[in-house]
């Protein structure tokens, strides 16, 4: 099992910070690699169990199922069930937590997966750095930079 983990610290609080990234189909207007987005069988977004279907920039197709979500933890958990990556049994977590001095937020995205062992390094620096970061780094310049 192989353990992705990016942390990042964000120029706004915690709750504006949740309201761009808490709607599970809102990929595509945070995170530069999702061209477009769309939950199965018409479900809400927040609703424990949906699934979206998305399209990276790239060309890659993949389907996630949200695991939970929470709006006290600030905190969504959630499978990846199709991916042209070679994985088995994806489950990450995005959680924020408040920074009280300066009214930051304290990002965290993780994730567990299997792949072949020959491909452990190149899975999990494209997807903490080449996903996660670029994420929280879409993030910081979409609130600014202090």
């Amino acid at each position: 099992m192989i353990r992705v983990y990016t942390s990042s610290v964000i120029d706004a609080g915690a709750d504006a910070v949740w309201a761009v990234i808490r709607d599970f189909n809102a990929l595509p207007a945070w995170h530069p690699l999702i061209a477009d987005s769309r939950i199965e069988n018409s479900q809400p977004s927040d609703k424990v169990g949906c699934v979206r279907a998305f399209r990276m920039r790239d060309g890659g197709f993949i389907r996630e199922q949200l695991l939970s979500l929470s709006d006290y933890d600030y905190q969504c958990t959630y499978s990846i069930l199709e991916s042209p990556m070679p994985i088995t049994g994806y489950v990450a977590t995005l959680k924020l937590s408040p920074v009280t001095d300066g009214g930051r937020t304290f990002a965290e995205w993780s994730a567990e997966f299997d792949c072949e062992p020959a491909r452990e390094r190149e899975l999990a620096q494209s997807i903490g750095q080449g996903v996660f970061q670029a994420g929280f780094d879409a993030l910081k310049t979409r609130f600014g930079r202090r």
